[in-house]
């Protein structure tokens, strides 16, 4: 299905070699310990996620072979331009399915996988869910078809995209400069990844950012805020089944206990930590309760400040 051919096979061996070179900078480079244990349970749950090749495209990409049957325009007529028109109808799609990742906790069922690794390097790339290609999230690329490319070609495009993000999930890679704010770096994606309150929620783009930037979710990097990997409440597991389906056990219990149709709604559809009762966990909660108690807390004067109200008190 996202079978990229002879390709596939050079981008994957390319990925492998990649990985053992990093391995080794890890160890004579950087002076740093190799997480191992996550590592080989990330290398599990990619191989996992392989069944999912036998996924059927009408399931993968529903109703897109009827749109591309009743398509608007053939994009095989028009050369170049095609290409040019599928990376970036690719980029701005992929952009808004990425993004509903992380604010539909339906989709955030399985979009958590990749975010569940706690340090970020070339094998957290291949920390992907076995059940996104059936939760219905990939139909946001069906409008494509209308436009003329067969749901083959959208997938492999999407496959294509994916391939790209491989090198940038690098804690050890620099800023690049002038390309910050329009490619999508290592420097970019740490902070996609990072859990620390003041990042959540940002740099959705694949290849580019000029979509995060245009409507607003662009967050830079600091120097004086690190990043901290993983879920805001980490996942300290290498069980691949776990690391998989953790979401889906909380998820069940809070439908089970729903009670009306609207409570129903919200734990499908609202972004993920939302409550009925309004004690939710939300990006906007946390940063609304974070922001309320910078509030409460009573600045401190310096020293000749002090001493002169205290001499007013005793005026």
């Amino acid at each position: 299905m996202n079978d990229l051919g002879p390709l596939g096979i050079i981008l994957a061996s390319a990925s492998l070699g990649a990985i053992v070179l990093e391995i080794l900078a890890y160890r004579f480079i950087l002076k740093r310990p190799y997480v191992w244990r996550s590592a080989l349970a990330t290398f599990v749950v990619s191989v996992g996620r392989q069944i999912t090749k036998v996924v059927p495209i009408a399931i993968t990409l529903p109703g897109a072979q009827w749109l591309y049957e009743h398509r608007l325009f053939d994009a095989s007529a028009h050369g170049v331009w095609s290409w040019v028109a599928l990376f970036f109808g690719i980029e701005f799609f992929y952009y808004w399915y990425h993004r509903l990742g992380h604010r539909l906790r339906w989709f955030w069922l399985s979009h958590a996988v990749h975010h569940s690794t706690n340090e970020i390097n070339f094998v957290a790339a291949g920390r992907l869910a076995w059940t996104s290609q059936i939760t219905g999230a990939y139909v946001i690329f069906t409008p494509l078809a209308l436009l003329g490319f067969k749901p083959e070609t959208i997938l492999a495009g999407y496959a294509l995209n994916l391939t790209y993000q491989f090198w940038i999930h690098a804690d050890w890679a620099p800023k690049l400069g002038w390309l910050e704010g329009i490619l999508n770096t290592p420097s970019a994606h740490r902070v996609h990844h990072a859990a620390n309150l003041e990042y959540l929620d940002a740099n959705y783009g694949g290849v580019l950012v000029i979509f995060d930037r245009l409507f607003g979710t662009y967050i830079p990097e600091r120097d004086d805020l690190p990043c901290r990997y993983g879920l805001v409440h980490p996942l300290t597991t290498n069980n691949p089944l776990k690391i998989v389906f953790h979401q889906f056990g909380p998820f069940l219990r809070d439908v089970a206990s729903a009670r009306s149709f609207r409570e129903v709604w919200g734990y499908f559809f609202a972004p993920p930590g939302w409550r009925p009762d309004g004690n939710s966990e939300t990006t906007e909660d946390m940063r609304r309760k974070a922001a309320a108690e910078k509030r409460t807390v009573a600045p401190v004067l310096p020293a000749h400040e002090t001493g002169r109200e205290a001499a007013a008190v005793q005026a």
